[in-house]
């Protein structure tokens, strides 16, 4: 396995021009034909944290119980940096099962390193997180408390995000050549990741005996981790984040080793 791993990563430093090529390829895709093109990247984000703000903070009253005197705009500025940080994986979810199975003339050349495509989804999905992650920063600075020194961890928090992310478009990917029910699945479970990683409500207000098994999800600690040092400037909690560093690394060793597993089966199924 150590080798199928390491295979995989040296063939993404060996072609990252390709890699370049093919995220900044999809970046543009993705608004192609649009009247607003890539001012969706910005407009996207803000009407879906509408929609949670309106629905579970005025609807449902929403509220974290995690400061005293917890406002409105506090309970809005912590979900929109939750909603941000999860959202990269959530659409590497739902987007990745398809990837290889769309693009049979890719698997279909000898000389293509098919690494290269979940890599490329990857990057241009990271491309349109940074955009509203950036927006959550700009707005807990001028709108909210501001930012404090804490604000420094937020790189430390989102590197093992994103090697989540790519974890899970390597597997899904990868499995989706064989089962193509994985493209189904994955749109259920993205929500079910929503739902799952503590976006709408923190610790304080779930039962004890739930959490124990919600906190096995390691994104639960990069959405708590990532509102504590941005909006609620409370000190990083060391042991969430070695936890979610381990699950990362070792989720994406895995992940590449897998893929390069199942890579020259492909082919033969497609």
């Amino acid at each position: 396995m150590t080798r199928d791993w390491w295979q995989t990563l040296a063939g993404l430093w060996k072609h990252r021009e390709l890699v370049w090529q093919f995220t900044l390829r999809n970046i543009e895709m993705r608004h192609k034909g649009s009247f607003l093109g890539f001012a969706w990247s910005v407009i996207s984000p803000l009407l879906t944290f509408a929609l949670y703000l309106f629905v579970f903070g005025y609807v449902f009253g929403g509220r974290y119980g995690t400061i005293p005197n917890e406002t409105k705009l506090g309970y809005a500025l912590a979900l929109f940096v939750s909603l941000a940080i999860l959202q990269l994986v959530i659409e590497v979810t739902a987007t990745s099962p398809l990837l290889i199975v769309t693009q049979p003339n890719f698997v279909k050349k000898v000389v293509f390193p098919l690494e290269v495509l979940p890599v490329a989804s990857v990057g241009a999905s990271l491309f349109h997180f940074l955009i509203s992650i950036t927006l959550g920063i700009l707005g807990v600075a001028f709108f909210g408390p501001g930012l404090a020194w804490t604000a420094l961890w937020m790189p430390v928090i989102i590197l093992p995000v994103v090697l989540i992310a790519f974890g899970v478009a390597w597997f899904a990917s990868a499995l989706g050549v064989f089962l193509r029910d994985i493209a189904q699945l994955s749109q259920f479970l993205a929500q079910v990741l929503l739902y799952v990683s503590a976006v709408f409500y923190s610790q304080r207000i779930v039962p004890h005996s739930v959490w124990i098994f919600l906190r096995l999800n390691p994104l639960v600690h990069a959405v708590q981790l990532t509102r504590d040092v941005l909006v609620w400037h409370r000190p990083i909690i060391a042991v969430n984040l070695a936890y979610l560093y381990a699950f990362a690394i070792v989720f994406f060793l895995l992940a590449a080793g897998f893929f390069q597993k199942l890579k020259p089966a492909f082919a033969d199924v497609l």
